[in-house]
């Protein structure tokens, strides 16, 4: 309980309230998207600055090594599930959504062990990175498996808009702005260390609690604004967005334990692999995948998961991490 009574996540329940209250309170896009960017390049910095410390080591290895598993693992065994219930295109696209990560529920995860004073890898922000794409990958190669089997039923015409090819693709889950963002200042924090960490201290550091609190309050406002587009979907699939970041954080929690990963690392991982896009994914799987409904992968994991990992998973899973390891 004592996670709910930081000002973050407070200010998240609040935007969730206001915006099952219909209120005109609104967070502009353009304001949205400089925090977006602000968080994400504060915690490419504090990550850098770490790394300048501790060094390319075995453990940093084994971690990113861990996260690119789940990474491959998570998507597949999503599509393997959905595709009893759905068509091959929204299983593609839910499994691709849960396969990769959210930027906010692990800079969220991050205030929180610092918070409460638990060690962590700063190269797990590479970890993300490295989580991000894998899953875009293999849902576009699954969707495409989809349309050669229903070619010969039906005509290429039907099927609507032509997806773009795969090297495009790939080329925007690569080269996304925010991923650049995030890998480029972490390069920046490592190349200047200890000197760039304190000059940086006031931006990176000090400012930092209160931009996240800012953002999770459009957050929740957002977060609201899907809940309803879910009343109508399969009791299934809603099972599907609670159950399905359990099950992908115990298998993250088994792999840190086996590979002998530290409970702060552990955590970070659960919580990376639990989560779900609602930006970069859902923007790429749009176009990627148009015959995929995005009322579901989308509504799926804004409306329900990112809610649930904010107030339960976190705390849930670091506690889990602390006791198990």
């Amino acid at each position: 309980m004592q996670s709910f009574f930081d000002p973050a996540i407070l200010f998240f329940v609040f935007g969730i309230l206001a915006g099952s209250l219909r209120s005109n309170l609104e967070i502009p896009p353009q304001i949205s998207r400089f925090l977006s960017l602000y968080l994400l390049m504060a915690l490419g910095l504090k990550g850098g600055f770490a790394l300048a410390q501790s060094g390319l080591t075995a453990d940093v290895l084994i971690s990113l090594g861990a996260a690119l598993g789940m990474a491959i693992a998570v998507p597949l065994l999503g599509y393997m599930v959905l595709r009893r219930f759905l068509s091959g295109f929204d299983a593609a696209a839910i499994a691709a959504t849960y396969g990769s990560v959210s930027a906010v529920t692990f800079i969220t995860a991050v205030q929180y062990l610092d918070n409460h004073g638990i060690q962590f890898g700063g190269h797990m922000a590479a970890a993300m990175a490295l989580m991000e794409s894998p899953a875009i990958v293999l849902a576009v190669v699954l969707a495409n498996h989809a349309r050669q089997r229903n070619a010969s039923a039906t005509s290429i015409g039907v099927l609507g808009a032509n997806p773009p090819p795969l090297g495009r693709v790939l080329h925007e889950a690569l080269t996304d702005g925010a991923q650049l963002l995030l890998l480029g200042a972490m390069l920046i924090g490592m190349l200047t260390g200890e000197a760039g960490q304190a000059a940086m201290k006031p931006f990176s550091v000090d400012l930092f609690k209160g931009m996240l609190a800012f953002f999770l309050l459009d957050m929740g406002l957002l977060a609201a604004r899907n809940m309803g587009k879910l009343k109508e979907q399969s009791a299934w699939l809603l099972v599907y967005a609670i159950a399905a970041p359990l099950v992908h954080a115990g298998i993250a929690l088994c792999l840190g334990w086996a590979l002998d990963m530290s409970s702060g690392n552990v955590a970070l991982l659960m919580v990376l692999s639990a989560s779900a896009s609602y930006i970069a994914v859902p923007a790429v799987i749009r176009h990627a995948i148009p015959e995929a409904n995005p009322t579901l992968y989308f509504g799926l994991s804004l409306g329900l998961t990112f809610p649930f990992n904010i107030l339960v998973g976190i705390p849930l899973y670091v506690h889990v991490a602390q006791r198990w390891l």
